[in-house]
C-alpha cells in the first residue's frame, strides 16, 4: 500500500509513525511533512498548499497513492478530500459537507439540536452586529464566559473567563476580523477527549484522552493549540467511553447520515463530563493534537489497514483494535513567547532520539530550528500513569532551545488521583 500523508506537525509524525510501522504500506510519503517525517517517509516539502485541491491531487497522481490521509482540519473544511474521491482516490477525512462539524461552530450546534445531543446553550452574533448587541448577548451569558470564533482558529479561538471585558474584547477582535462570534454556557467537569472512527452509521471509538489547553502550569495562561496529553484515562468509569459513544458519537453519525452528508474519517469529540455526564464542548473533523500523539503510541493494530477499511466504507468488518497495555503521555515543548507571538528560528539541541516527535522545527545548514509556536513533542510510555510521565520529562530535560517552555504538571492530577467524575 501506498500513502500520501497530507500534513506537517506533530500529529501527522505520530500518524506516521504508525503507518511507518504497518507491514502493509510499503511507500509512504507526505506533503510538505516535516524534518523528523523525512527520517521515516518520503517528504515533499514543495507542497506546502494543502488546501489546494489541485495541488494535492497532482502529488497523488505523482506517487500513485493507494491511500490518502489528511491530517489537518484547513484542507478537509476546503473540500480536499471531495476532489481526491472525485479523481478516484480513497481518502481518509471527510467531506466538505460533513467537516463543517469543525468548520462552522454554529453548524455544530445545529446537528446536536437535531440529534438530541448535550451541549452547551449558545448564541451566535454576527460581524454586521453592532456592540450593543454584543453587550446585550454577554449579559445574557456568565459569570463564566466562553466566547469562540465561529471558525477555524487552530484550538486558539477560545477564550474562557470570569472577566467581562476580557470576553468583550475577543469577541470584538473575532468579530473585526469578520467572522461570526460564539458565546456559549459554561460547562463545568473535567474534560474528556474521545477520538471516533466512523463510517456512515459505524462508530469504533479510540481510547479516551485529556488535553491540557492552557499555556501554563494549573491550568493559567491563554488557551493554546494544547501543550500535552495522556491516555487513557484512570478516573473514567468502564463504561464511560461507551455512555459517550451511544449518547453523542451514534447520534451525530445518524445525523449526518440523515442530511445526506455521511461522515467518513475521524470524528473528535471535546467533552465535558458534569453532574449530568458528558457533554460536548467541540467537535473536530480529525485527529486531535496533542492527543493523537498519546493515544496512536499505544495503538497495536496496523494503523493503515484502519484507515483503509474507513476510506473503503468497511468499518463494520474490521476486527477490535487491539491496544498496549499501560499509559501513554505526551508533552509539548513551545517556543518564547507561544502562543502570542513565539520566537521562531532559534537553534534545538538533543532532539534526535527516539520518544520526540516534530511539530514546528527546520532545517537549514544541517542544524535543527525551531519554525512554529509548538515547536517538538515528547512521548512517555509506561505501565503506570507514574511511569510514563517520568519517561516524558526524562526525555524532555535532555532537548536545549533557547527561551522555550513546557509544562511540568501534565497528568499530575490524574497520577495524583485528584480528578473524579460524578454523573447519572
Amino acid at each position: 500500500m501506498r500513502i500520501l500523508l497530507i500534513g506537517s506537525g506533530a500529529r501527522e509524525h505520530a500518524l506516521a509513525l504508525g503507518l511507518h510501522h504497518d507491514p502493509a504500506v510499503k511507500a509512504l510519503h507526505a506533503a510538505p511533512g516535516n524534518p523528523g517525517i523525512a527520517k521515516i517517509a518520503t517528504c515533499h516539502p514543495e507542497a506546502t498548499q494543502v488546501d489546494d485541491a489541485q495541488v494535492m491531487l497532482e502529488l497523488a497522481k505523482q506517487v500513485e497513492a493507494d491511500l490518502v490521509v489528511i491530517g489537518p482540519e484547513v484542507p478537509l473544511v476546503s473540500g480536499v478530500a471531495d476532489v481526491l474521491r472525485e479523481a478516484g482516490f480513497l481518502v481518509f477525512g471527510p467531506s466538505k459537507a460533513a467537516a463543517q462539524i469543525e468548520g462552522s461552530k454554529a453548524f455544530a450546534k445545529d446537528v446536536m439540536a437535531a440529534a438530541g445531543v448535550r451541549t452547551a446553550r449558545a448564541e451566535s452574533i454576527q460581524p454586521d452586529q453592532n456592540q450593543a448587541a454584543v453587550d446585550a448577548a454577554l449579559d445574557r451569558f456568565g459569570p463564566h464566559y466562553v466566547v469562540k470564533d465561529d471558525g477555524l482558529a487552530g484550538g486558539k479561538g477560545v477564550v474562557v473567563t470570569d472577566d467581562r471585558e476580557v470576553a468583550r474584547d475577543h469577541a470584538r477582535s473575532v468579530l473585526d476580523a469578520g467572522n461570526p462570534v460564539l458565546l456559549e454556557s459554561f460547562l463545568d467537569g473535567p474534560e474528556v477527549s474521545l477520538f471516533c472512527l466512523v463510517d456512515g452509521e459505524t462508530v469504533v471509538p479510540l481510547l479516551p484522552a485529556q488535553d491540557h489547553k492552557r499555556a501554563y502550569e494549573n491550568d493559567e495562561g491563554p488557551n493554546t493549540g494544547g501543550m500535552g496529553a495522556y491516555a487513557p484515562l484512570p478516573w473514567l468509569p468502564e463504561d464511560a467511553t461507551q455512555r459517550i459513544v451511544d449518547e453523542i458519537c451514534v447520534p451525530v453519525a445518524k445525523e449526518m447520515v440523515k442530511r445526506g452528508t455521511p461522515y467518513s474519517g475521524l470524528l473528535y469529540a471535546g467533552l465535558a463530563w458534569g453532574a449530568d455526564g458528558p457533554a460536548v464542548v467541540e467537535f473536530n473533523c480529525r485527529f486531535g493534537d496533542p492527543e493523537t500523539q498519546a493515544v496512536l503510541a499505544l495503538l497495536k493494530t496496523p494503523l493503515g489497514g484502519v484507515l483503509r477499511a474507513v476510506a473503503e466504507g468497511r468499518l463494520d468488518e474490521l476486527p477490535p483494535l487491539e491496544w498496549s497495555e499501560g499509559y501513554a503521555l505526551t508533552v509539548v515543548l513551545a517556543a518564547e513567547g507561544y502562543p502570542q507571538d513565539p520566537v521562531t528560528g532559534a537553534e534545538i539541541y538533543g532532539a534526535d532520539c527516539e520518544g520526540v516527535l516534530h511539530a514546528g522545527t527546520s532545517v537549514r545548514d544541517g542544524q535543527l530550528l525551531s519554525a512554529g509556536g509548538r515547536v517538538l513533542n515528547v512521548i512517555g510510555v509506561g505501565e503506570s500513569l507514574a511511569d510514563a510521565r517520568a519517561r516524558a520529562y526524562e526525555i524532555m530535560h535532555t532537548i536545549s532551545l533557547v527561551g522555550s517552555f513546557y509544562r511540568s504538571d501534565i497528568a499530575a492530577k490524574a497520577e495524583q488521583g485528584e480528578i473524579s467524575i460524578s454523573g447519572k
